[in-house]
């Protein structure tokens, strides 16, 4: 239990009506979890104003009511305290921190953001560190871990309460590091705020999310906005080879440090010599290793993986040792061999840019070109419908044979989904085919029944999903289960 003066330090007061000195048990933004003693955050949000929830929150049992807008004075409770803020989530970040005696001050928080990469980069990170010995935790769109113990997730980036009260778990069981995912969304949403990165890095970025920025400016400018808020006693490390890795930390008081596969004058430096579906063959600060990781995307990660490592003081050689272990994170790139003798590579490969990079990635190594490529992709209902024609343009450009198929329909058709992306195909000169499928399961039949020795199957979209969201209803579906048929 707290006071509420501890909780609201260097939380930003507009207004206080009916202060008093109180004790709270607990924090809510969601009024259905308040208990009695407890502070209620009104926060605006996508889908509901929690303004309207302020007298149920009190029925609950909430003393104090954190809010944009002051009430009328006729709705005012004499009981209850009132603070106004400018910001509800810019508030709520940093009294969740408070609540949680700032778990961040005491690990080494490193954070991913970019279009594509996070992922593989936080996790194989984790893996990294764990298999070095060293206690530390997970946020991950896959997974949380608290160490070795697995916590279900529901987003990329959780909630601000929900994130302290992960990152204090993590300093009870003894972590050192934590490293997480960082979307573009919990930048703006203010759900990472009142967090103390150690660090902070960036991938890329490419078109994405336009759904809920609407511009590819306010898409860059969410993901810039989380090196603008580091401090000088972080580190902020950008893939220079991406026309925006300098953008990014033009305005970061942290200590700028960029890696690079093409520029000389990047801090950490990357040679691929060799990529096949075995792995890559790469030469890090002048040390020659293998990875079983496929790739040049790979490679940016893995690079990722050493400046990191590297710049917070852990030693090279035992980095490359060990980095040349880690194997791929689940759906990113995962490969198997059908009984045709075919390959199937599943991957979450779910924008334009992932996907011509995984295509890329599979035509560079079949140099010959005697293989056949399969490409199996659909695009997700109710979000950015300006990258589906993009999707299939590079499908079809850059693979022998398309099925286009659904991936999360959600509200939408799979017809009208499909109908979009085929506005992106092309006269085909070269006899390449092309299928319309609406059944994941089905289209997923199609392309290994299709394939024969030494083709590739590339089944894009989903990775590690294990689910279809059709009209609010997650249905359990794998794209790995149904490739692991054939």
């Amino acid at each position: 239990m707290k006071t509420l003066n501890e909780i609201l330090r260097h939380v930003k007061v507009e207004q206080i009506i009916n202060e008093k000195e109180l004790f709270v048990k607990g924090l809510a933004f969601d009024s259905r979890k308040v208990k009695e003693d407890f502070v209620f955050v009104a926060e605006k949000g996508e889908q509901t104003d929690g303004h309207l929830f302020i007298s149920k929150a009190i029925e609950q049992g909430a003393k104090a009511i954190v809010l944009e807008q002051m009430l009328r004075e006729e709705d005012i409770n004499p009981n209850v305290l009132y603070i106004k803020v400018k910001s509800s989530s810019l508030a709520l970040g940093i009294m969740a921190s408070n609540y949680y005696d700032s778990p961040t001050k005491k690990l080494k928080l490193v954070g991913i953001t970019g279009t594509n990469g996070k992922t593989t980069t936080v996790t194989l990170l984790y893996r990294l560190f764990s298999s070095m010995g060293i206690a530390c935790g997970l946020v991950s769109t896959i997974e949380n871990r608290i160490n070795e113990q697995v916590f279900p997730t529901e987003r990329t980036t959780p909630d601000a309460l929900t994130l302290n009260a992960l990152f204090a778990q993590m300093v009870t069981a003894g972590c050192e590091y934590a490293f997480m995912e960082v979307s573009s969304h919990a930048v703006v949403q203010n759900r990472i705020a009142g967090l103390n990165f150690a660090c902070a890095v960036f991938s890329n970025i490419t078109l994405d999310h336009l759904d809920y920025h609407k511009t590819f400016e306010n898409y860059i400018k969410a993901k810039k906005k989380f090196f603008d808020n580091l401090t000088s006693k972080s580190f902020a490390i950008s893939n220079l080879d991406d026309k925006n890795g300098e953008v990014m930390l033009q305005n970061t008081k942290a200590k700028k440090l960029f890696y690079s596969l093409l520029s000389p004058k990047a801090d950490y430096r990357a040679v691929v010599l060799d990529d096949s579906f075995d792995g890559l063959q790469i030469v890090i600060d002048n040390k020659e290793i293998f990875s079983p990781l496929v790739g040049r995307f790979n490679a940016y990660n893995l690079l990722a993986i050493y400046s990191v490592a590297t710049t917070l003081g852990l030693d090279k050689e035992k980095i490359l040792v060990h980095l040349s272990a880690l194997n791929s994170a689940p759906g990113r790139f995962e490969r198997y061999r059908l009984s045709s003798g075919a390959v199937a590579i599943i991957d979450y490969a779910h924008t334009p840019d992932a996907l011509e990079n995984v295509l890329k990635t599979i035509n560079e190594i079949n140099r010959t070109k005697k293989q056949k490529v399969i490409c199996v992709v659909g695009c997700g209902g109710d979000r950015d419908k300006s990258k589906r024609p993009i999707m299939a343009t590079i499908a079809q450009k850059l693979s022998d044979i398309l099925v286009l198929t659904s991936d999360n329909p959600r509200t939408e058709k799979p017809e009208d989904i499909i109908e979009d992306m085929k506005k992106g195909l092309k006269e085909d000169k070269e006899g390449k085919l092309h299928f319309c499928i609406t059944d994941r399961k089905e289209a997923i039949k199609l392309a290994c029944t299709l394939a024969k020795k030494n083709d590739i199957v590339l089944v894009a979209g989903k990775g590690h999903e294990d689910y279809q969201e059709i009209n609010h209803i997650k249905h359990h579906f794998d794209d790995r289960e149904e490739v692991l048929k054939y």
